[in-house]
């Protein structure tokens, strides 16, 4: 093994290598190093400072720390262990307390201002002036202007926040993973699609529940099984379980996240007020394209006044279809009710079952539809290296390698990892491991990233199917992957997806709609055993479907950027009792009715808390980055989805440039203008 693995400076990551036992040395090396880095930039002559020794030298000196406590961080995602689990939690202060410190650092900071007064700072331009306005930016964000008593604070609030975030996100993954329904009745799963039973029937042999002669059925809370159960079964009482179970995740006993958040609002906002905000989103938000709480929060009540009628009409709807199927009087339906009612009301009026467009999505061909797609669209190639070219985490796991088709340019490499397992987190994310540096010709080396979601698995014989939403989840990450490995900014902290988070979805959600498009979806979209495209009618029934109840999934979303704004706008509200009843006042008329009513998410939110920052005051941002992407794609629609040319300007504009220039600045010089809201609603079918 490698003195320090986790510093291997290879391209090629020796993932065996990369164990809990290496964690400790391997992190602690890496401090040291980078400590000495800053400590050159910081006791450098203030008379001699030069962008080479300040901006760019701070933009080097934790390279190697945040490459190797990236790995760490990444496995601890997709390889949950004990030993992991200790190895990482015992770094993590370290870790935080040593980036928090950084712009808190006199030194550092006085030499960043002696720089500015040089002819040589006022002379910058283009991207080197763009790094070190972000370089004093960061500092003045992040406390460097306050005195010492209020520095050393801030320090210990960031490392006691990583602590408390990572804690909660522990008691999501575990309380996840210790639930179970097994069902020992075939008859009690009617309405079930028989490759989700067929799954249950396979994960309950897997854990030694029942036998190939008298079989039992296991459901666990991870999406490939908890979706379609509460969806199509017909059993209430089991979907009642089911229900009870996900409102269990990180809410009892000694997975209770409740005390810690709210400690972890408490620590933002004593936080933010430190650094001299009202709130946590001001301070947050600054520097993204919303700027302050107050514009997000008008976003979000906006759009809410826009589709509350719709909202309330779809509501009314289903409650009526729901007592006139049921046979009894109209009334509010229970939480455990609505997605099975919503399926059977989709189903009625566009005769369209979900389940029929699986066949039609195998994994593979999907995925080779998407490559073919950038192919066509951004003039990248994307190639599956043969199993054992390369280290991988998981035997699952495959390895690519994405090239230019004009000239063959390797720009970059990226693994995927689709499918659940306990030692994983949930959800579906992009991250990137290596982002490449310039080279002797003036272009960049080769970036690394990854893709990991949690979309149902193969069984038996029978390849992985996948739903629509799973095939819109691979396109949307990879949307993230192209924005990371397509970037040429020659620093790294501007390069990729290292933008204003309510810029940064753009990428991404924009891939999603080719998946709607009939010309995209004939590209992948075909039957597993008949190769056959998906017929004329189930596509039609498809598109029709498309809005159902599209202002309920509006609402859904804006309740999430509501709840989120609350939360962190007045964190006094929430500091003690009933904390589902303080968040439901807030956000009442988000949230469809029910009863009983349902409780709040907010104990296994990991957006908004299984990481100091993360997407907290800022769930607003896939809204806002919706609005950004349907407008955008208009422009695709008027000149066609497979036009290089667009294309090529999405790439040049948005996808290589990271955070080279303002997110509006990139947006306007693909669209020729600011973006209008009203190609969502459009979209949305809301207008």
């Amino acid at each position: 093994m490698a003195t320090h693995p986790f510093l291997a400076p290879d391209f090629a990551v020796r993932w065996s290598q990369l164990v809990p036992a290496a964690v400790g040395p391997d992190i602690t090396e890496a401090l040291a190093r980078a400590q000495r880095n800053l400590d050159a930039v910081a006791n450098q002559d203030l008379a001699t400072v030069t962008f080479a020794s300040t901006a760019e030298a701070l933009e080097r000196a934790c390279d190697e720390l945040g490459r190797a406590w990236g790995f760490v961080g990444h496995l601890n995602s997709v390889a949950d262990s004990p030993e992991l689990r200790e190895a990482y939690n015992a770094m993590l202060p370290a870790v935080s307390e040593f980036y928090a410190k950084i712009p808190l650092n006199e030194k550092l900071w006085a030499a960043l201002r002696a720089f500015a007064a040089t002819p040589e700072a006022m002379a910058l331009t283009g991207v080197q002036k763009r790094l070190f306005e972000e370089t004093m930016a960061d500092f003045r964000q992040a406390g460097a202007d306050l005195p010492p008593e209020k520095k050393a604070r801030l320090e210990k609030l960031e490392s006691e926040l990583s602590q408390l975030c990572q804690k909660y996100s522990e008691n999501v993954l575990d309380s996840t993973n210790a639930w179970e329904l097994v069902v020992d009745d075939e008859s009690k799963l009617a309405g079930l699609p028989a490759r989700a039973k067929e799954a249950a029937r396979r994960n309950a042999l897997a854990k030694g529940h029942g036998s190939e002669a008298q079989p039992k059925w296991r459901f666990t809370l991870h999406m490939p099984s908890l979706e379609p159960f509460m969806t199509y079964l017909d059993d209430a009482a089991l979907r009642r379980r089911m229900w009870e179970g996900s409102c269990g995740v990180g809410a009892t006993g000694a997975h209770d996240n409740t005390a810690l958040v709210r400690q972890i609002l408490a620590l933002r906002h004593e936080k933010a007020t430190l650094l001299g905000k009202s709130h946590f989103p001001d301070q947050v938000l600054e520097r993204r394209m919303a700027r302050d709480g107050a514009t997000a929060l008008h976003f979000v009540e906006d759009l809410h006044a826009r589709v509350g009628a719709a909202f309330a009409r779809e509501t009314a709807e289903l409650e009526r279809f729901a007592a006139e199927r049921a046979g009894r009087p109209v009334g509010r339906l229970a939480p455990w009710e609505i997605g099975y009612w919503a399926e059977k009301l989709r189903q009625e009026r566009y005769a369209f079952d979900e389940e029929a467009l699986r066949p039609y999505f195998p994994l593979e061909r999907v995925i080779a539809g998407l490559f073919e797609v950038c192919r066509r669209t951004f003039g990248v190639q994307a190639v599956e290296r043969p199993a054992g070219a390369a280290e991988v985490w998981h035997p699952e796991v495959k390895f690519y390698e994405l090239r230019d088709e004009k000239d063959g340019r390797h720009l970059g490499s990226f693994y995927a990892d689709w499918h659940p397992r306990e030692s994983k987190r949930g959800g579906a994310w992009m991250n990137f491991l290596i982002t490449g540096e310039p080279q002797a010709d003036g272009r960049l080396a080769p970036h690394l990233g990854l893709i990991c979601g949690n979309l149902t698995p193969p069984a038996g014989d029978k390849p992985a199917l996948l739903t629509h939403r799973e095939v819109e989840t691979i396109f949307h990450e990879f949307g993230h992957l192209l924005h990371h490995l397509l970037g040429e900014v020659p620093y790294k902290t501007l390069n990729g997806v290292n933008v204003a988070w309510d810029f940064v979805e753009l990428p991404s959600q924009i891939m999603e709609n080719w998946t709607w498009e009939r010309e995209g979806l004939d590209l992948f979209a075909r039957h597993f055993e008949t190769g056959a495209t998906i017929p004329q009618e189930l596509f039609a029934k498809m598109k029709a479907a498309r809005n159902f109840r599209a202002a309920t999934a509006t609402m859904r979303q804006l309740s999430f950027g509501k709840m989120d704004l609350e939360l962190h706008l007045h964190p006094e509200r929430y500091a003690a009792g009933d904390l589902d009843a303080a968040i439901k006042s807030a956000i009442a008329d988000y949230l469809v009715p029910t009863e009983p009513a349902a409780p709040s998410m907010v104990r296994r939110f990991g957006h908004l808390f299984s990481s100091s920052v993360g997407y907290a005051a800022a769930y607003y941002s896939y809204k806002w980055a919706e609005v950004l992407d349907a407008d955008a794609f208009t422009r695709f629609q008027r000149e066609g989805i497979f036009n290089a040319a667009t294309g090529a300007d999405f790439r040049r504009h948005v996808l290589s440039r990271g955070n080279s220039e303002e997110p509006m600045a990139l947006f306007k010089r693909f669209m020729g203008r600011e973006p209008d809201l009203n190609a969502l609603l459009v979209r949305s079918g809301l207008v």
